[in-house]
């Protein structure tokens, strides 16, 4: 199925202002695959002025030739010269280009891969030729290298950029609307699997249910989705062994560095690194409880980032070998039976994401965060939503998929829960439950639903 083209208002306005300018401008949009880079190049281009180009892994002068013939619709003749580099190429373009008309490269990374020389030239020409008013756009899914192209002070480009756009997975919200889901629990089930990437929601409409979705696309050896861990590590790493043996340990519950440790036969410090990489690749998150310092790290939990690769590797890493063997079906029945625990984790998250733009007990609340380690009373404690108000008082809360028996009874052991919690003492405490399905009764006004989540959550 086609998406209709979701959100993204500010990235738009912001490359449909940079394109109104007289002068020339540079604009970068990174981000990792299928998150929409070039579907948001494609709505800010106008065909009337502006070239569009897909590197690829291809010798340079065969993209030359590709690259002149795409210039040639815009600027007839162009492509029947054979240009013997890069900087013909675009030495004629700047000269040629009518004022106002866009360059955009996409996937410069494989461009740069066959031709290290890119940067430099398109330096050159920007600064010799701004006063021309021409335009250029640059996009890449290799995070580490557009970051190092446009970032980097040493790098040719740095400092030539107006805008430099990240562009990140959507919010949960979004996801009812691009498969059509009128039941919100559907929609968190679904986002619990798919994560905000539009591409796999996109693969996810042309199936009848969740279920099919997830035996066609990832289950399959043959399903689109089934390498997708891999190909996304390979966009940013050469050797991609140790990132994916973190994220597999990871995925199967080892969330301390100490056990991801033991388990590889390293040295804990040996993992400051690599895993710091994958933090900056939005592939794990370093969870902490509410209010620790972020400096402290006794009580620091990994975990991986995206829904999508935490169902991957919690569920079809370790499959894998049956999976190949045919065995689809007797995984997807024990996928069906463990997926409920996953979406619970990921309605958590959701949970928390949605406490700063809710209004719960008459008041407006800051980031909130999950809490764990003793209790006043020495005992573990574990809560699950944890946030400030600007009052100083507390909200604590409770998140729950699976129904429970008794919501008045989940709330009066939250409050009990919460005298025992050290960060509420002293301080007012407004307790609320986050359930699948509304409740009736005096418990009721202290209910947030899938609904509310994901009205705000756009």
């Amino acid at each position: 199925m086609k998406l209709p083209f979701l959100d993204r208002h500010e990235e738009t306005a912001r490359f449909r202002a940079l394109l109104d300018r007289a002068e020339g401008s540079l604009g970068v949009v990174y981000g990792r695959r299928r998150c929409g880079k070039s579907r948001l190049l494609r709505e800010v281009l106008s065909p009337e002025r502006s070239v569009y180009y897909v590197g690829d892994d291809r010798e340079a002068s065969l993209q030359r030739a590709s690259l002149a013939t795409e210039i040639g619709r815009l600027l007839p003749g162009f492509e029947r010269v054979t240009y013997p580099d890069w900087d013909a190429l675009f030495s004629r373009w700047w000269q040629s280009a009518r004022p106002g008309t866009v360059l955009a490269l996409d996937e410069l990374p494989s461009l740069v891969a066959v031709a290290p020389e890119l940067p430099s030239l398109l330096q050159k020409h920007l600064d010799r030729e701004s006063e021309r008013g021409i335009h250029l756009l640059l996009s890449g899914s290799s995070q580490r290298m557009m970051q190092g192209l446009v970032l980097d002070r040493t790098a040719p480009l740095f400092g030539r950029a107006s805008e430099i756009l990240k562009i990140s997975p959507l919010p949960a919200g979004w996801i009812e609307e691009a498969l059509h889901l009128h039941d919100p629990a559907r929609a968190v089930e679904a986002y619990a699997v798919w994560g905000g990437t539009p591409r796999y929601w996109e693969l996810a409409g042309d199936h009848p249910d969740l279920p099919a979705a997830i035996r066609s696309l990832v289950l399959s050896p043959l399903g689109v989705l089934s390498e997708e861990p891999s190909r996304l590590l390979l966009d940013d790493m050469r050797d991609t062994t140790q990132a994916a043996s973190i994220l597999s340990l990871i995925g199967q519950g080892c969330h301390r560095i100490s056990e991801i440790a033991a388990r590889l036969g390293k040295p804990a410090t040996a993992l400051s690194r690599p895993l710091q990489r994958l933090q900056d690749m939005d592939l794990i998150t370093r969870d902490q409880p509410f209010g620790e310092e972020p400096r402290g790290g006794k009580r620091t939990l990994y975990k991986i980032s995206d829904p999508f690769l935490r169902f991957w590797f919690r569920h079809v890493e370790v499959n894998r070998s049956r999976l190949g063997a045919g065995q689809v079906a007797a995984v997807e029945e024990e996928i069906g039976q463990r997926l409920g625990h996953h979406v619970g984790e990921i309605w958590e998250e959701l949970a928390r994401a949605s406490v700063p733009r809710l209004q719960i007990g008459g008041r407006t609340w800051g980031s909130a965060g999950r809490w764990w380690g003793p209790g006043l009373d020495r005992q573990p404690l574990e809560v699950d939503l944890v946030a400030h108000g600007s009052d100083g008082s507390v909200l604590v809360g409770e998140v729950k998929w699976a129904a429970p028996r008794d919501p008045g009874r989940l709330l009066a052991e939250l409050e009990t829960k919460a005298r025992r919690l050290p960060i509420a003492t002293g301080r007012e405490v407004v307790p609320a439950l986050w359930l699948k399905a509304p409740i009736a009764g005096q418990a009721a006004a202290r209910v947030v639903t899938p609904r509310q989540v994901l009205d705000v959550l756009r």
